[in-house]
């Protein structure tokens, strides 16, 4: 298991932005495929994007897909969701996950942080 903490979380208002990271620990931060999920009020948590150890390889669910980027900086062990275009719909707490192949899939995610709050008003 490797530790990830998850950071940026905020309140915007409808088309606005915001930033988040996760930090892991440098142990093993290289070997894993890292993934964004969330849970929406009343919902399950249900896939954002994920992105290979490498960065090669991308994931987007349809409803993020041309707003949100997922990107990865290995050397500081770390991994981003840039939100753009927010909606109210994307009300959500935010996670981030690791897992040892990439996949779309919650239940192939070893790993997870302890979710932080984006709230999207109109």
């Amino acid at each position: 298991q490797v530790q990830l903490v998850e950071s940026g979380g905020g309140m915007v208002q409808a088309g606005g932005s915001l930033r988040l990271s996760c930090a892991a620990s440098k142990r093993a931060f290289r070997d894993y495929a890292m993934g964004w999920f969330r849970r929406a009020p009343g919902k399950g948590r249900e896939f954002v994007a994920a992105t290979s150890w490498s960065g090669g390889r991308i994931f987007y669910a349809d409803s993020v897909k041309g707003r949100f980027t997922i990107s990865r900086d290995n050397a500081k062990t770390s991994v981003d969701l840039q939100m753009n275009s927010l909606k109210p719909e994307d009300t959500a707490v935010y996670y981030c996950a690791a897992a040892d192949v990439l996949s779309m899939a919650r239940d192939q995610y070893h790993s997870w942080g302890q979710g932080t709050q984006v709230t999207v008003s109109s």
